[in-house]
């Protein structure tokens, strides 16, 4: 049997204060969300923007800390998409330069969960390879 292995793992704390401190959370959307994440975005209620802004980076963050990079070519915010499943389960999707990076590096799965609570938002990511 095909035993996989954890390839690397990533954490992120983001303060939703300094989110909702952002002049334009519009710009900053823009600047992190891929396609499918503005969409989604855009129907978001403005009292939900912020938190889930804070959700998308976090959780782009601590996958960018999987790899052991942290964010620089070709990992990008907006190459990185965390999507929803029919259950709210965050499915990750990434752009096709991660995609056959991620493959190079041996990397066949990737998870990534998110919680939060009152000012903060955690992300916890997982590649296996």
């Amino acid at each position: 049997k095909n035993k996989n292995m954890i390839f690397g793992i990533g954490t992120d704390l983001v303060n939703l204060d300094r989110i909702k401190a952002i002049k334009s959370l519009a710009s900053f959307a823009k600047k992190i969300l891929g396609p499918q994440e503005l969409i989604t975005f855009q129907t978001v209620s403005e009292d939900n923007a912020a938190n889930y802004l804070a959700k998308q980076f976090a959780a782009k963050e601590a996958i960018a800390k999987a790899f052991g990079s942290g964010f620089g070519a070709p990992i990008f915010p907006q190459a990185i998409q965390v999507l929803r499943n029919d259950k709210g389960k965050p499915e990750i999707l990434f752009s096709k330069e991660i995609e056959s990076y991620a493959q190079g590096l041996g990397i066949t799965r990737s998870h990534v969960s998110l919680s939060d609570e009152s000012h903060l938002v955690i992300a916890f990511a997982v590649l296996e390879a």
